[in-house]
């Protein structure tokens, strides 16, 4: 499946990092401590947090996440959003919950 797929299947909000929506998905993660998500997410994961700052597009580049999901209609820092551009790593935005949306997704991908 693709980010594009998945913005459709999931009503997911594109924010930022537009060239990426191509990426293809292998799976998901979902974490909010940045040192668990580096020793643990895998390429071509998608990300799932309600972090917002540029730390997050720093170690999703650096395990080749697919794309970041915000939850609760939280929206990124402005130097988040630059990174993802940059990285061409999509930033999604959900108001959902971080339980409902990795929910949705394991439906979805499983």
């Amino acid at each position: 499946m693709k980010i594009k797929e998945l913005i459709s299947a999931l009503n997911l909000t594109l924010i930022g990092g537009e060239k990426g929506i191509e990426n293809e998905i292998t799976g998901a993660y979902t974490s909010d401590l940045l040192s668990d998500v580096m020793g643990n997410i895998h390429d071509g994961n998608v990300w799932i947090t309600l972090q917002t700052h540029k730390n997050v597009m720093a170690i999703a580049s650096l395990r080749d996440a697919s794309a970041v999901i915000l939850v609760k209609g939280l929206q990124p820092d402005a130097d988040m959003l630059e990174k993802a551009n940059e990285e061409g790593i999509p930033v999604l935005g959900t108001d959902l919950p971080t339980f409902e949306i990795s929910g949705k997704l394991y439906q979805l991908i499983n």
